[in-house]
């Protein structure tokens, strides 16, 4: 479609400011931001959209025109609902770079215009697709009362036939129309999708799951909706994005109605929107009290900034909450870790996990707010007090919290129903590893709570696998120490104590290893490992006979028993 276009279209009732000549350049997309500098999510071609809340001072107009222009965009369109007037500093910054410039009447929605832009640019719709986009547009454009996704899916099943869910990374359903897909489908079709976008195929995806065909469609994240562009790295926004899941088998569609499913992602893409912008405000308080902290400011000023935070994250609570840490990293292996920021990936997937009701409990999209410093993202999460502690110390309060009386997260069910979608979309080259602290009453042990969550994310990143975790309980025994030994010595203490035994397993598959692992953990226990392993107890003292005659140590002897357990925990 042309510029032009725009102008003739009396509904969206545009205003052309400037760049009449330039109104024959072709729009091929259509995006909204309000990024100080979107370049790096600009292909050429788009019609952007911005609320100019970039914009602080006159001086801003020039870079922000300049940067799109050189970016090859269409054409800009500026929202006149935050400023009033479009400010004349952005009117000559866009005539200086001949870039056609619109203003946007604070009664039309963005929505509203990227619905059209996506409609002309895929082409010519049959009359019942372009029904249901636009009842949807009706419906969703006119704000959070529309019904947001649960319309455009209701109206694919009324109008196509379609039933569809819209689902997270991690597989939570967002939106659904009828019957709501399982916990395991939705993470198992997740996990197929991030597998699948990892691969490098091109979407849709085709998934074939208990006898029924779902084609996975990517609604893409860059941060302000839209449709994020090809050139990122694909790890910068696989853990983000939402998709949509479809009942059907899409490989044969016409591409008419392929079209529209992309409109419908693109139009989802802006409910997402509305959804990010009411963290804005949460990320913002978690970033200002993680910097107090680390900056080793008086508590007393920490402690005024939760004030603040409370009624914010936790409105109507009477009294003050407990609060827990919460840190993550999200690990590339080399080419990824020079091309991807770690951080803003790992705040992302720090929020979809605790925004989970079955790990945080109801209402915990109202209660999440995570910052991100470097490659590190920390959750602050408020906790109200159990009833039965509420008029206790804050001691006996924490106490009871972190023995599970209290709403207390724990590192386990943080992950369990998120390990495996997480795993299929970190494929071989990344890692995710989550540190929980045990919770705390006042800004005093904030501090504390923060180091205690850090110590317990290097203890999940000594363990294999791609997700992690490890709570504060675990800090209190030998795996707090093992994180922190060199790989040097790790090797040589292991090689000195476990390669003969490896090896005879090898030559004569004694299972000796095995035995050793046996009776450690039933505590020396002859009668117990015997009947564990299935084995004569006279064939369980031969066996650990053996194991002290290769390693010239004595199972008898404490300090010999404590060597081998953590050399096996070392291996």
């Amino acid at each position: 479609m042309r510029l032009r276009a725009l102008l003739e279209n009396d509904a969206l009732g545009l205003r052309l400011l400037g760049g009449d000549e330039e109104l024959d350049r072709s729009v091929r997309g259509v995006m909204t931001t309000d990024l100080r500098d979107p370049s790096r999510y600009l292909t050429g071609g788009e019609l952007v959209l911005t609320g100019l809340a970039w914009r602080r001072d006159a001086e801003d107009s020039e870079p922000f025109v300049r940067i799109l222009a050189g970016a090859g965009v269409a054409g800009l369109a500026a929202g006149e609902a935050e400023l009033g007037d479009i400010p004349d500093d952005l009117v000559e910054a866009c005539l200086r770079h001949r870039l056609p410039l619109f203003a946007v009447h604070e009664t039309v929605a963005f929505a509203t215009i990227t619905e059209y832009v996506v409609r002309q640019v895929s082409g010519e719709r049959a009359g019942d697709l372009a029904a249901v986009v636009d009842r949807h547009r009706r419906l969703m454009t006119s704000g959070p009362a529309g019904g947001g996704p649960e319309v455009v899916l209701d109206l694919l099943g009324s109008d196509l036939d379609l039933h569809a869910w819209v689902l997270s990374p991690t597989g939570r359903q967002i939106a659904g129309a009828g019957a709501p897909l399982s916990a395991a489908a939705g993470a198992e079709l997740a996990g197929l999708h991030l597998a699948a976008v990892r691969s490098g195929r091109r979407a849709p995806h085709r998934a074939a799951l208990g006898g029924t065909t779902y084609s996975l469609f990517p609604i893409r994240n860059n941060g302000r909706g839209g449709a994020a562009p090809a050139v990122r790295d694909v790890r910068e926004s696989v853990l983000s994005d939402w998709l949509l899941a479809v009942e059907a088998d899409a490989s044969d569609w016409p591409a008419a109605r392929l079209d529209l499913l992309q409109g419908v992602t693109q139009l989802i893409a802006v409910e997402r929107d509305r959804r990010d912008a009411a963290r804005t405000v949460r990320r913002r308080l978690a970033q200002e009290v993680l910097e107090l902290v680390q900056a080793g400011a008086a508590p007393a000023e920490i402690a005024a900034r939760l004030r603040v935070a409370t009624p914010v994250l936790l409105p109507g609570l009477g009294t003050a909450p407990h609060w827990q840490v919460v840190v993550a990293r999200v690990e590339w292996d080399e080419e990824g870790a020079s091309r991807v920021q770690g951080g803003p990936v790992a705040q992302a997937l720090l929020e979809e996990i605790l925004v989970d009701p079955a790990v945080t409990g109801p209402d915990s999209a109202d209660r999440i707010a995570v910052a991100h410093t470097g490659d590190e993202a920390i959750a602050l999460v408020p906790l109200p007090a159990a009833p039965d502690r509420a008029e206790g110390t804050a001691g006996d309060a924490a106490e009871g919290a972190a023995e599970g009386d209290g709403p207390a997260l724990h590192a386990d069910a943080l992950l369990a129903a998120v390990r495996a979608p997480l795993s299929a979309g970190l494929a071989d080259d990344g890692r995710l590893t989550l540190g929980v602290s045990a919770s705390v009453h006042s800004a005093e042990g904030l501090r504390g709570a923060l180091e205690e969550a850090r110590h317990a994310r290097r203890v999940a990143a000594a363990r294999p696998g791609r997700v992690c975790a490890a709570g504060h309980h675990e800090l209190a025994s030998h795996v707090l120490l093992l994180p922190f030994v060199p790989d040097d010595v790790r090797r040589a203490f292991t090689a000195r104590l476990l390669d003969p035994l490896r090896e005879y397993d090898r030559r004569h598959r004694a299972e000796l290893i095995p035995t050793l692992e046996a009776f450690l953990d039933c505590d020396g226990s002859w009668t117990r490992c015997a009947a564990r392993l299935h084995l004569h107890v006279n064939t369980l003292r031969y066996r650990v006979g053996r194991i002290e005659q290769l390693t010239g140590r004595d199972l008898a002897r404490l300090e010999d028993k404590l060597d081998f357990f953590l050399a096996l925990r070392m291996s």
